[in-house]
């Protein structure tokens, strides 16, 4: 089985380099053949990435320690949910997972790209092939997954503690999902730019894919940052982690091409705008790879250390980054702007989008990439952290938010601002009723703190506003106003959705951030602590065997202030015995919207544990916002324009020419 998976791997690159070349010849020479070749072999492909996945992953399964990989990431006695997952809990196999994502887009091109002209079509296929090859190469050579290894071992080492949960599970596919989704843009626009042709057919064309990876992407940085603050046992949700940066970087600029990809398929017009965020977006994806796989990070998220890897990574970073703005440059004198527009319309509001959005990404890109800068030119150690981006990136994101309610309801090529502003004047009040509660009835709110909380507000209240005035509630019977509702394209329930879960996203940010309590106490059975009107009351410290881990549990009992038991808390030291690293299990609560949330730390000499204990409120809004966005993108992907594509063309029929008469 093995040996097959390693042969079904040599046969996807040999398949990629077909792909890679044969459909791009095609399409210059006009050879409709050449470029029937691309679906197929991309098929096939994908088949063959999919064989050598299952092989590793019945590796994992069985527990077969002759695989070098599975010994060093598995363990027999590892529960079997993990056994699974620890397939791509590890540098190579998380590479087999994005060659196989890869190609699965690739097959997901060739099916569904009926309507496309072939030689677009196989212009991207053939792109996307060559992305394949040089991912295949890199894995074949410097991260083979099938290498064997002798004398078999009894057992294995185990995979790494913090990876053995369901976040982890998760997290890495969502991820990768996203970040390789957005290989399908980067090809569009490569292939637009071999063949000439730009155009709001294009656009059509483009905007499914980059909806779908942005869609996954948003859901994998959630899963992870939902993780680490659970798993994590620090209580945080965002460290401004070099790697969490290299995951938040493409979702910027893939946020901005969304919408750049709306204007050129409505106006025809930022065509430049959108071919080059369709690049720089998988030029970041990449880059997140180059991070985490090079060893120029110390994270817990890095996955390798061997320098040849990133080597490796920088070439292909090199050879797709700098070879696609090269072919940006060359054409950039034949690229039109498109339709032009007033300043106050939709377009110059996704304009300003597009602005804030982008600088923003700059500014997490200095900020990540300058303390490696400053070490590989002058050896100084230096560190970037969070005050630098809470102030830049803050203060990025007030305008940003503060004109996102603007946008839907501009008219597109010229908008009257005065006529939007009354429209939005209940939100604006709603908003502001928001921001003088909490700075006058809440304790602890900054008036800092109390004008972000209305600014969430104003996002929600200005999304469900945009639905209200589609729909004509409040101007139109009830009848008239559910026929309308129900008449309305998915788009717009999309649009509504990803603004209101920005909104959630940001509400609970900011209510977390600016209200939330810690209580650290040393505490022994049968003490109580207090914290935001509720008493915890610790029962004492009890050992737990697991199937491959030993743990010490602490039990908490949870009562509000009257004394009313609400919720038993369980927190918990776990030891690893393959590896002998410990882990912390947090006990969390939710209430409501808000969390308690307890972390053991370290045993005293008199017996007492230290306890760290916090209260959250309206923490679980960030990640609920995040699925509601993910909802967004999902109902808009449903939109029946997008199902459909872009219309092709057809060629009209020449009318027979009247039969002439013999004196004519």
């Amino acid at each position: 089985m093995i040996e097959a998976g390693h042969f079904a791997l040599v046969l996807a690159f040999a398949l990629s380099l077909v792909q890679a070349s044969l459909p791009a010849i095609g399409a210059r020479l006009g050879n409709e053949r050449l470029m029937a070749v691309a679906a197929p072999v991309a098929l096939t492909g994908f088949a063959m990435t999919a064989i050598a996945f299952a092989a590793l992953a019945a590796a994992y399964v069985q527990s077969d320690f002759s695989v070098l990989n599975v010994w060093e990431n598995s363990h027999s006695m590892k529960p079997m949910l993990y056994k699974i997952t620890g397939t791509w809990g590890n540098h190579e196999g998380s590479m087999l997972l994005w060659v196989l994502i890869l190609t699965f887009f690739g097959a997901l091109v060739g099916l569904f790209g009926a309507n496309l002209p072939p030689a677009l079509k196989a212009n991207v296929l053939a792109v996307q092939g060559l992305i394949g090859a040089a991912f295949f190469l890199f894995v074949l050579t410097t991260s083979n997954p099938f290498t064997r290894l002798f004398p078999v071992p009894m057992e294995g080492r185990d995979l790494n503690p913090v990876l053995q949960d369901i976040g982890l599970a998760i997290h890495p596919p969502l991820l990768y999902l996203g970040y390789v989704g957005f290989s399908v843009s980067f090809s569009f626009a490569v292939a637009a730019l071999i063949d000439g042709r730009i155009d709001a057919a294009w656009a059509r064309w483009v905007r499914p894919w980059t909806l779908a990876a942005w869609m996954f992407l948003t859901g994998g940085i959630a899963m992870g940052s939902y993780w680490a603050y659970y798993e994590l046992g620090w209580g945080g949700f965002w460290f401004w982690d070099p790697v969490e940066n290299a995951s938040f970087m493409p979702w910027l600029a893939g946020t901005a091409l969304l919408h750049s990809a709306i204007v050129m398929e409505k106006r025809s017009a930022l065509k430049i705008w959108t071919i080059l965020l369709a690049i720089l977006t998988f030029s970041l994806s990449l880059l997140g790879t180059f991070l985490v796989r090079s060893g120029v990070l110390t994270s817990v998220h890095a996955f390798a250390t061997d320098p040849s890897r990133g080597v490796f990574i920088l070439a292909i970073l090199t050879l797709f980054v700098g070879g696609s703005l090269a072919l940006f440059a060359f054409r950039a004198q034949s690229l039109t702007a498109g339709g032009l527009f007033h300043p106050v319309s939709r377009e110059g509001a996704l304009v300003l989008n597009n602005l804030f959005l982008t600088t923003a990404a700059a500014t997490v890109f200095i900020g990540t990439l300058y303390p490696l800068f400053i070490e590989a030119v002058a050896g100084d150690k230096i560190s970037v952290g969070a005050p630098f981006f809470d102030l830049t990136f803050g203060a990025l994101m007030v305008p940003l938010l503060f004109a996102v309610p603007f946008g839907p309801l501009l008219a597109w090529k010229r908008g009257d601002l005065y006529a939007v502003s009354q429209r939005l004047f209940l939100a604006a009040g709603a908003a502001l009723v928001v921001a003088l509660v909490a700075a006058f009835f809440v304790d602890g709110v900054s008036a800092f703190a109390a004008l972000w909380l209305g600014l969430a507000a104003w996002l929600i209240f200005g999304a469900l506003t945009d639905l209200a005035l589609k729909t004509g509630i409040g101007s139109v019977s009830p009848g008239v106003a559910v026929r309308r509702f129900a008449g309305l394209p998915k788009s717009v329930f999309g649009t509504t959705l990803a603004h209101m879960g920005l909104g959630l996203t940001t509400l609970g940010i900011v209510a977390v951030t600016a209200l939330q309590a810690e209580n650290i106490v040393a505490m022994r059975p049968g003490d109580e602590a207090g914290i935001a009107g509720y008493a915890l009351r610790f029962e004492g410290i009890e050992p737990v065997q697991g199937p491959n881990f030993t743990e010490d549990r602490g039990r908490f009992t949870l009562s509000n202030s009257g004394g009313a038991r609400l919720a038993d808390i369980v927190s918990a030291k776990r030891i690893y015995t393959a590896r002998q690293m410990p882990t912390t299990e947090a006990g969390i609560k939710t209430l409501g919207f808000s969390q308690i949330y307890v972390s053991l730390g370290d045993q005293s000499d008199d017996g007492s544990i230290v306890v760290r204990i916090w209260w959250k409120p309206l923490v679980t809004l960030i990640w609920l916002g995040a699925l509601v966005m993910m909802a967004g993108g999902g109902v808009s992907l449903m939109d029946r324009r997008l199902r459909i594509g872009a219309p092709t063309r057809q060629r009209r029929p020449v009318a027979a020419h009247p039969a002439r008469t013999a004196a004519e």
